[in-house]
C-alpha cells in the first residue's frame, strides 16, 4: 500500500518539464491493523492505547520518478513503545502534534517520549528514509553530495 501511494504521489507531483520527483507514504502496522493519520481525538487516543507497551512496524514507501523510470523501495522499522498512560495520550493529543501523523505520533517530536527502542531506520519512521532515498537518487544518476 505505501509503495503504491508513494509511486502515485511521485507521478502526481511531476511537472510537465523534465524533473525528478520524490514521493513517500508511511503507515504504522500493528498485527493486521494499519494505522494512518487519525480521524479525530478518539481515533488518535485509540491508536496510542493499542500501541502502548507494544512493538509495531513502521513502513515507509519511497519512490523516485524521473519522467521515464519509476524507482521505489520500502523501509521497515520496528518500534517498541513504553506503556502510555491515558492522561499522557490526551496531553499529547492536545499538543496538536499527532493530528496529521501516521499512528498518531511523531518520533522526531514530543511523541519520541513514548519510544523505548527502534530496530531499523529512524528517518524511515520520521517519514522519508534517507538511506533508501539516497540510493534511489543515485540509481537515477543524481548525487546528493
Amino acid at each position: 500500500m505505501v509503495l503504491r501511494l508513494a509511486r502515485e504521489k511521485a507521478r502526481a507531483g511531476a511537472p510537465a518539464a523534465a524533473a525528478v520527483v520524490i514521493g513517500a507514504d508511511t503507515a504504522v502496522v500493528l498485527g493486521d491493523e494499519i494505522f494512518g493519520k487519525p480521524l479525530d481525538e478518539a481515533d488518535a487516543l485509540g491508536m496510542l492505547a493499542r500501541l502502548s507497551g507494544r512493538t509495531h512496524e513502521v513502513m515507509t514507501g519511497v519512490a523516485v520518478w524521473d519522467g521515464e523510470q519509476m524507482r521505489a523501495c520500502l523501509s521497515r522499522t520496528e518500534v517498541q513503545f513504553r506503556e502510555i498512560r491515558p492522561d499522557e495520550a490526551l496531553a499529547y493529543w492536545q499538543s496538536g502534534e499527532p493530528a496529521d501523523k501516521a499512528g498518531a505520533y511523531a518520533i522526531q517530536g514530543l511523541g519520541g517520549v513514548f519510544v523505548e527502542s527502534i530496530a531499523g531506520s529512524y528517518s524511515g519512521v520520521v517519514g522519508l528514509p534517507v538511506y533508501e532515498t539516497t540510493a534511489l537518487l543515485r540509481e537515477a544518476g543524481i548525487s546528493v553530495l
